[in-house]
């Protein structure tokens, strides 16, 4: 059975669902910072996935990713997967602006989260409701 692990539990907001991975909003207003958890156990590195879902993951990085660069006016968008800190396998992606408080340097660590407000949350949903696809489901919250 899929859980979260708890340190992105603890780090992120929940968006919804693809058919493959959950995405979540990183909780830090820096920067539009998603992240998509393919919904399989026990997986920490890309190869351990099948095929099939491989493929469908980087469907849904790269409809993600398409989306975030017309929706948020991107200069670059910054796709990744790391894994040092939380082993669970996820797909960072950032949404960079040259005038962001990190460029152009990565933003890990850069500086220190600073959290939504629900009303900066809501406009992102919205934002995002008005461009995702029919195969996306979102999570109330």
């Amino acid at each position: 059975m899929f859980a979260l692990d708890p340190r992105l539990e603890q780090d992120t907001l929940p968006i919804g669902d693809f058919p493959l991975s959950r995405l979540l909003l990183s909780n830090d207003s820096n920067y539009p910072w998603f992240i998509l958890v393919p919904r399989r156990e026990d997986v920490s590195e890309l190869f351990q996935l099948d095929v099939t879902d491989q493929l469908q993951l980087w469907r849904e990085t790269t409809e993600l990713a398409e989306t975030l660069k017309d929706s948020f006016d991107a200069d670059k968008l910054n796709v990744a997967t790391l894994g040092n800190v939380v082993s669970q396998l996820h797909m960072h992606v950032i949404v960079r602006k040259r005038d962001d408080a990190a460029w152009p340097a990565p933003v890990w660590g850069k500086h220190p989260a600073k959290p939504y407000s629900a009303e900066e949350v809501a406009v992102i949903r919205e934002r995002l409701r008005l461009v995702l696809t029919d195969d996306f489901t979102f999570l109330e919250g």
